[in-house]
């Protein structure tokens, strides 16, 4: 076994869910780039199996939203279910496995930082989910989605629309005009983050960071709700909670 292989069998561990045709799991962690690069053995690139993951963690983020939220509306479905699969929470979940350090790139794309760049983690994460479900079918697949991309309620909350429950709540009950601005921006080109402040009427309510401006926006909007905005209102007002 080389080391790839035994690094891949580890990765099997850790996901605790076992190949029968390890063939799909290589490809699910091998990147076009790697697979341009080679001139004798032609590897073939995850590009179809995340195809497939994609549909798939679809199917089963939107069964699962469902049973957590009987009484949501369709489009607040959409949109909630938009939230828990983009490319930053898919990342966040590659991440807590370590992906990064098991899939394979080119040299070029390795060099440039492609081993926790946010796109080729949600890839390859879906890549994974594709792969799990042509080796064992739905049931293998939902298992590693909930267990890895799929979070417990509280925490679902942070991609949930935060932004428009907190404009529509600010505009109903009359407490003034909120203003999101961008406070920093550090780490490498590639791999941002954001930080931004939340403002209303001129008072700071929070901060919040995220991979983009938008993730940014809507996690100080969701620490604003949380600190106890949504409690105001019935005479209340901004300078009395703060």
């Amino acid at each position: 076994m080389d080391n790839w292989e035994a690094q891949i069998h580890d990765l099997e561990i850790r996901i605790g869910y076992f190949f029968k045709d390890k063939e799909l799991f290589r490809q699910a962690l091998t990147h076009k780039s790697f697979v341009n690069e080679q001139l004798i053995k032609r590897e073939i690139s995850y590009e179809r199996l995340e195809y497939l993951g994609d549909a798939v963690l679809d199917l089963i983020a939107s069964e699962d939203l469902m049973d957590t939220y009987p009484e949501m509306a369709e489009g607040d479905l959409t949109k909630a279910r938009a939230q828990i699969v983009c490319e930053p929470a898919l990342a966040n979940s590659a991440r807590q496995l370590n992906l990064g350090q098991y899939f394979r790139l080119g040299k070029g794309e390795a060099r440039s930082g492609g081993h926790d760049r946010v796109s080729i983690l949600a890839d390859v994460t879906e890549a994974i989910i594709g792969a799990i479900y042509r080796d064992s079918g739905l049931l293998a697949a939902k298992d590693f989605v909930t267990k890895f991309v799929l979070f417990e309620s509280a925490k679902r909350e942070w991609f949930l629309d935060s932004k428009s429950t907190i404009q529509e709540f600010v505009i109903k009950n009359g407490l003034g005009h909120l203003r999101y601005e961008l406070e920093s921006v550090s780490g490498p080109e590639h791999d941002k983050v954001f930080s931004i402040d939340l403002y209303l009427d001129g008072m700071k309510l929070s901060n919040g960071s995220g991979r983009s401006k938008k993730n940014a926006e809507q996690k100080a909007a969701l620490i604003a709700l949380e600190s106890g905005l949504l409690k105001w209102g019935d005479g209340d007002s901004a300078d009395k909670k703060y």
